[in-house]
């Protein structure tokens, strides 16, 4: 480690990735120390984890939130870079960490994600900059609660890095939308146990918002068929996630 910068952990959550987690753990070599919190692994991503030299810790799974937030309390080091298994550091991007971590101008740090859909790399709509907070000072930051969409909770300013964190999922199109359906469910039961309702115009107007917003105005057009399908799915789940909340809410009403 540099004796100029801070000492770095990177903290990840697995479940069954042994398919994609070596290629996370070679992208952070240049970190002060690895913990892999596995949730029940059966095809060896423990032994991976072992073998570059990742401290690993079986924890059952208690949502994406606290999950995260437990890794992050299992790191050695007070500032933590969180990575999901299938999530590679750039050259650029620890560049910038490592000048980051020098001279802290903030306690946390986001930087752009670029997702791999369909093949492709998308630069533009809904895909990219899909800003992400994951470098942090842990006295200062934490991951919410929340069971999914979760984020991280700033103390102050928010810094942000040049560099690109690549979020190539290698998954198939049916498990993607099995995963977003999902993801649904529990955005709307969120909604929900907030005290948000929702109604036809929600339901009606939310995905051709999200349309206009992100492929016209933020061209995911330029990405071709892959950026086509992505928002196509998108404006799908703003539909799906408000119409499982009105079927919720008119449940609930007939029973009163």
């Amino acid at each position: 480690m540099p004796a100029s910068r801070q000492p770095l952990s990177v903290a990840i959550i697995t479940l069954n990735a042994a398919t994609q987690l070596a290629e996370c753990l070679e992208s952070v070599r240049f970190a002060d120390d690895v913990v892999v919190v596995d949730s029940g692994s059966t095809d060896g991503t423990q032994a991976i984890a072992a073998r570059y030299g990742a401290r690993v810790i079986d924890q059952a799974w208690l949502g994406f939130g606290p999950q995260k937030q437990f890794a992050v309390d299992a790191a050695c080091h007070d500032w933590v870079l969180c990575l999901d298994a299938d999530e590679r550091v750039t050259p650029a991007l620890q560049a910038a960490m490592e000048m980051a971590l020098k001279n802290p101008s903030t306690a946390t740090f986001r930087f752009a994600r670029c997702n791999r859909f369909l093949g492709r790399y998308l630069r533009h709509g809904e895909g990219y900059p899909d800003w992400s907070l994951r470098l942090f000072d842990r006295r200062r930051a934490r991951w919410s609660d929340d069971a999914v969409h979760e984020k991280v909770l700033a103390d102050g300013p928010v810094g942000t890095l040049e560099g690109d964190l690549l979020h190539d999922s290698a998954e198939s199109l049916a498990s993607y939308l099995t995963k977003q359906n999902r993801y649904t469910t529990l955005a709307a039961e969120m909604a929900l146990a907030a005290g948000k309702t929702t109604g036809v115009g929600r339901i009606v107007f939310s995905p051709l918002v999200r349309f206009i917003k992100f492929y016209v105005v933020r061209q995911g057009f330029r990405d071709g068929l892959p950026g086509l399908i992505h928002i196509a799915i998108g404006c799908f789940n703003s539909f799906l996630k408000y119409s499982k909340m009105l079927e919720r809410q008119r449940n609930d009403a007939s029973l009163r």
